[in-house]
């Protein structure tokens, strides 16, 4: 009767630590599938692929630059006033991010190099990812771009402060994406946007495009006719 006992013991162990093994095998299994998912969202964002020539695209609705407060990367505040009576270029950014960021911001370098005689034009680079992007940060990363930094602003702050004025003026989010590597889920964050003297966002062109800066700096051009 004891020897029974200590088998039936013995084989509710196995059946026990065969259930363990298999629980750990299907956790692992999907802790790795999950890796993999956003090691595949990282590698290839869903972004448009980017056609030679950037066209401009008119914005969903009327679209118009909102009220707000931020900290450029020297520590400045800049708010709307700051911008009125300027054309403005506008990109969106995180700088871990190591795939779109910096191409578009590479064109942002362009549009600040075709328009160094154009004292009425500001360019703003606005971070998606405020927790890790603070002013230092932002300093770091537009040097590696050249930026002149009393014409061309990185901006930080409140989250919901930034968040507000991206999702007011400037971009929808996709919330259907679980998987989006960008912080936000922002859609077209590959996109610049140009904004007039009075705050209305006219176009956006592909920030990917080769030639998205020309095309920036010429429809800053038409719009001043």
């Amino acid at each position: 009767m004891k020897e029974e006992q200590t088998m039936r013991a013995r084989q509710d162990e196995r059946f026990l630590f065969g259930i363990a093994v298999l629980a750990a095998v299907l956790l692992g299994a999907g802790y790795v599938f999950l890796i993999m998912a956003l090691h595949h969202r990282e590698a290839t964002p869903l972004v448009p692929v980017p056609s030679q020539d950037a066209v401009p695209l008119a914005p969903d609705r009327a679209r118009q630059l909102v009220d707000f407060s931020l900290t450029e990367s020297m520590g400045r505040t800049i708010n709307r006033a700051d911008l009125a009576g300027k054309y403005v270029v506008v990109d969106f950014l995180f700088t871990s991010c190591s795939l779109t960021c910096p191409r578009v911001n590479t064109q942002m370098a362009r549009v600040q190099a075709l328009t160094a005689g154009q004292p009425d034009v500001r360019l703003v680079s606005i971070t998606v990812d405020p927790r890790d992007d603070t002013p230092q940060v932002l300093r770091d990363y537009a040097l590696h771009f050249g930026a002149d930094t009393n014409r061309w602003w990185f901006l930080t702050g409140e989250k919901s402060e930034i968040y507000n004025l991206i999702g007011q003026s400037f971009l929808n989010a996709d919330l259907n994406d679980p998987f989006s590597y960008m912080p936000g889920n922002w859609s077209h964050t590959e996109r610049i946007a140009v904004v007039d003297p009075q705050g209305n966002v006219r176009a956006y062109f592909d920030g990917l495009a080769p030639n998205a800066a020309a095309a920036v700096v010429a429809e800053i051009a038409r719009l001043r006719s």
